[in-house]
């Protein structure tokens, strides 16, 4: 029996950050048109996460694919919880940061911000209070440099927070530019817009890319991530 997908993202009160979210999550229906995939939220959406899993039919198998970019509290303790009270065969698939695949999107994203020679990028990231999100930040932020090298873009790469611990985004830009950096672009590594993109965008930095979503790139990690933990499921 092939497990429902339930995407769960962590909410958000701006209109533009709800329909990207629900963008990525059409996306993924399409690219799975034989697996039932419903949304769920962490905060300020509904329905809530707790719901979702036990509205699942008795046996019924789940895999949980966060829409969270980094390891963190609602991974953790959140969707940990849902997936231990689920009534049927259920796994959280990890966040779906880092990825090469995000790496390739974010390059796309600063080349369409103009990084060019003597440029030097800060992958700026909404940020957390748990270590374990900096650990995926600074992973991916190596995928970005490993990528941008293939693509023969000398361009430095470091990592700032919106939030939580960490260097602080405007902090790396200064630094970033102490370095010699001709401009310093802001590389978003948030999903959507909202709270997070906005600090990231009056982060000092001289251009910020768009956030992640909508894309087709994250809709693919997205399945890649939940046919990955359907097979694990699977035994």
């Amino acid at each position: 029996m092939t497990p429902a997908l339930i995407a769960c993202s962590h909410g958000t009160s701006s209109p533009a950050g709800r329909a990207a979210i629900s963008a990525i999550v059409d996306r993924v229906r399409e690219m799975l048109p034989a697996t039932d995939v419903t949304e769920a939220f962490v905060d300020v959406q509904q329905p809530e996460i707790d719901a979702v899993v036990q509205r699942m039919p008795v046996g019924a198998p789940a895999i949980v694919v966060p829409l969270l970019l980094s390891t963190g509290f609602h991974t953790r303790v959140d969707i940990a919880r849902a997936v231990a009270a689920a009534r049927g065969p259920a796994l959280a698939a990890p966040a779906l940061g880092p990825h090469p695949l995000l790496a390739e999107l974010l390059v796309k994203r600063l080349t369409e911000a103009g990084l060019g020679e003597g440029d030097a990028v800060v992958l700026a990231a909404a940020g957390s209070s748990d270590p374990a999100a900096s650990v995926d930040v600074t992973a991916m932020a190596q995928l970005l440099a490993d990528r941008l090298a293939g693509e023969r873009i000398a361009a430095p790469v470091t990592v700032g927070f919106a939030a939580g611990a960490g260097i602080r985004i405007a902090d790396a830009v200064t630094a970033a530019r102490a370095a010699g950096a001709r401009r310093v672009i802001a590389a978003s590594y948030v999903l959507a817009p909202g709270h997070f993109a906005d600090v990231i965008a009056r982060g000092g930095a001289d251009a910020a890319t768009a956030p992640l979503a909508p894309d087709d790139a994250v809709a693919a990690v997205v399945v890649d991530r939940f046919r990955r933990a359907s097979a694990e499921l699977a035994g």
